[in-house]
């Protein structure tokens, strides 16, 4: 028998939070929100009101006993610290306890002291984590929680012997040196992210520094079989700690990158770094994603983006429902039991399927805005574009099928020429930059046809877009550089990127949205273009070929200019000086000498 369910009540002032979490646990068939609310007010109200509808529904039905209709409520420990006149979490917790005896209630924390769980058990609380729990183990507290295990004998238990792994000293020294550096580097990053002088950063940059270099003597020093030596796989370069400004100066300061990176090791210190179980790929790569999710989304790249145009928090919701709709499909996919080598050919279908999914769970399925007298609900209207987004758009996300048999076969991935295990470090982190790239492409052809269809419909403008573009000319003014970031991507960028073997990828940092390159053999892509396309990329070689001559001939003609102007006219010019201040002398030193011997006897 399936058992039922556990229904869950999320509270937690941060609405974004709530929505990832909610959106993450109802993927699961053994959870159900129920409920959410921001305060202590409208949590027990709401819970009053969920107890009181479960026993009226069962006193209909003739049960006398009813079911739960809330199982777990989950609190944020740090709930109305900004507003005094607000209960705190725990103090939230120990009335739940007192008026609603049965619910089980889970405490979240930002932290990890002791002395919060120990405050947290004596409010009442059934249990206690964290709020950067990795969602698979969250779901494991989440379900101990709502329904704790009985009880097991001792002598019941006494035969089991559960395997014990060793750590040796190596390892140990390894482990624990490694954890105390990057906790220090992490710190420096985010002091970094304030207002500081020029000089501590100067400081600050050093210290940085430091710790890489005693980060890459450990892992030299002390080797851990299964690991890499190599100091990149966790730190950001050392070129990037120093900023360039417009007047040619460098102000030392820890780069968008080296904060990214910094998200990237808080992640992997809950987990080592080090090749992780074939079946654990997928929700490696996924749970990576989500939390970068939780980074600012504002676009920082000199390209503009579609999603550019909608509020932080709808922005954040679009990109939500991609990677939920992304991993349903993968689900569909693994039922399906297609095979590695289906992938190629079944990729366009795959990305519409996605495409039009997203659409229908972000916009619904009959809503129908007015707008110029069409009474077709919007879905179906965006639904027609679905060519012209695909060209546009879908057709061009790169290495969609690399990410695809990565996920559902962990097959290993090829990077800059060399092939990576599915369960590396290496090819975990390509994997985590295509995900991150495919929610941002298709969140911007989710919002193109709306951009085309109804570009200025009130009721989407106020519950959509950004103050800063909701009038006609400002929307206007975003649909025209959208539209030459078109043209030009496809008569300049795609060229070049296909002569220079790359591709270009949208990734998410603590900054926003910024974009990078990744090597990508693409000759024969190289070899189907023509006409200006094919024009530029000759420009380019030709320029490749010609510009170093020229550089050499201006050079070589700089060098004889200042050889003629030195050497010959300069010292001319200095020798002709030298004779005229030599006569000079010579005719003062003459007066001087007649002037003598006038005035002698």
């Amino acid at each position: 028998m399936t058992a039922s369910p556990i229904n869950l009540f999320l509270v937690d002032e941060d609405p974004v939070f709530r929505l990832g979490l909610k959106i993450w646990l109802e993927q699961r068939a053994d959870f159900t929100v129920v409920g959410e609310a921001s305060d202590r007010s409208a949590t027990l109200t709401t819970l009053s009101e969920l107890q009181a509808a479960a026993t009226s529904s069962a006193t209909d039905a003739g049960i006398s006993t009813p079911s739960p209709a809330v199982d777990l409520v989950v609190i944020d420990l740090g709930l109305g610290q900004d507003q005094p006149d607000q209960v705190m979490g725990l103090e939230l917790c120990s009335e739940i306890k007192q008026q609603f005896p049965e619910l089980a209630v889970l405490i979240l924390s930002a932290q990890t002291a002791p002395v919060l769980q120990a405050a947290a058990q004596q409010m009442g609380a059934d249990g206690f984590g964290t709020r950067d729990l990795p969602v698979r183990d969250l779901a494991r507290l989440i379900v101990q929680t709502a329904r704790p295990a009985p009880a097991v004998a001792p002598e019941a238990s006494s035969d089991i012997v559960l395997p014990k792994v060793l750590e040796g000293p190596i390892a140990y020294l390894n482990r624990t040196s490694i954890e105390q550096i990057d906790a220090a580097m992490t710190d420096i990053e985010q002091v970094a992210q304030e207002q500081l002088s020029y000089w501590y950063r100067l400081v600050l940059a050093g210290k940085y520094r430091e710790l890489r270099a005693a980060r890459w003597l450990v892992q030299r020093m002390l080797p851990v079989r299964g690991t890499s030596a190599s100091p990149t796989q966790s730190m950001p370069p050392l070129n990037e700690m120093v900023q360039t400004s417009t007047n040619g100066s460098q102000t030392p300061f820890i780069s968008p990158a080296a904060l990214a990176d910094a998200a990237s090791r808080a992640i992997a210190r809950q987990r080592p770094l080090v090749p992780v179980a074939v079946g654990d790929v997928r929700s490696r790569v996924c749970e990576a994603v989500f939390l970068k999710l939780q980074f600012p989304l504002d676009n920082r790249s000199d390209v503009p983006l579609e999603i550019d145009i909608l509020r932080p928090d709808k922005t954040r919701e679009l990109l939500y429902t991609v990677l939920r709709s992304f991993e349903t499909l993968l689900d569909d996919l693994q039922r399906a039991n297609i095979l590695p080598g289906q992938l190629e050919d079944q990729f366009p279908t795959l990305l519409r399927d996605l495409w039009n999914n997203v659409t229908v769970d972000f916009f619904g399925r009959y809503y129908t805005p007015a707008a110029d007298g069409i009474e077709q609900p919007m879905v179906v209207v965006l639904q027609q574009d679905e060519a012209i987004v695909d060209t546009a758009i879908l057709a061009k996300i790169p290495d969609v099928t690399t990410l695809l048999a990565h996920l559902l076969f962990q097959a290993p991935i090829e990077i800059a020429g060399a092939s990576y295990m599915a369960t590396t470090p290496e090819a975990l982190r390509r994997s985590q930059f295509l995900l991150e790239n495919l929610l941002i492409q298709v969140a911007c052809a989710v919002m193109q046809p709306v951009l085309n269809h109804y570009p200025d419909v009130e009721n989407l403008k106020r519950s959509l877009y950004q103050r800063r573009i909701i009038s006609t000319r400002d929307i206007t003014r975003f649909r025209n550089e959208l539209s030459w970031r078109y043209r030009w991507d496809e008569l300049v960028n795609e060229p070049k990127a296909m002569f220079e073997s790359e591709y270009r990828l949208f990734a998410m940092t603590p900054n926003g949205l910024q974009t990078h390159t990744i090597y990508a053999p693409r000759q024969t892509e190289l070899e189907s273009l023509s006409g200006l396309k094919y024009a530029l990329t000759f420009a380019l070689e030709a320029r490749d070929a010609i510009a170093p001559r020229v550089r050499a001939a201006i050079s070589l003609a700089g060098s004889t200019v200042v050889f003629v102007l030195t050497e010959v006219i300069g010292r001319g010019i200095g020798l002709i000086g030298r004779g005229i201040v030599k006569g000079v002398g010579n005719t003062w030193q003459d007066i001087r000498l007649r002037q003598r011997q006038q005035d002698e006897p």
